[in-house]
């Protein structure tokens, strides 16, 4: 059969799943985290403590792989993973790591402008991070709320 280049009612593709994604709250969060991200790579990568690079460089691998997973929807077909609990502790690492790195960065470094601004951003990415905690957490805890019972619902005695 040839194909006609129609497509089912399936999910986007490609350049139309991107951008519905990042319209999204939970794609606009991922994307900041990304960005944040990399300006703190290249504030601590131009200071002289250049050994702080690890934890943005690793949240953002991680900021990215999460975003291609929740794009693509790819957390409903891999279901061996509970992806919002995997979320959860990305985010809840990510923010610890950064608040812990950008203080050691900011108290540590006498003089040098590029490791303050990178513990700036730094503690801006751990606000950021734990806000998207404080998100996924409230989504989690809504979802395994048991439903309210009513009268109507008991069994008559």
């Amino acid at each position: 059969m040839a194909d006609t280049g129609e497509r089912g009612g399936g999910a986007p593709q490609g350049l139309e799943a991107f951008t519905s994604y990042l319209r999204s709250t939970k794609g606009m969060i991922l994307a900041m985290e990304t960005l944040l991200c990399i300006v703190v790579l290249i504030c601590y990568g131009a200071s002289r403590y250049a050994g702080y690079t690890t934890v943005p460089v690793v949240e953002m691998i991680f900021c990215i792989i999460f975003f291609i997973i929740f794009m693509m929807r790819l957390d409903r077909t891999i279901t061996f993973i509970h992806w919002p609990y995997t979320d959860l502790i990305r985010a809840v690492i990510g923010a610890l790591c950064f608040l812990i790195t950008a203080l050691i960065a900011m108290i540590g470094s006498h003089g040098d402008g590029a490791a303050i601004a990178g513990g700036v951003f730094g503690l801006l990415a751990g606000i950021l991070f734990g806000y998207d905690a404080f998100t996924i957490f409230q989504t989690l805890r809504r979802a395994h709320q048991p439903a309210a019972t009513s009268a109507s619902d008991s069994p008559d005695v």
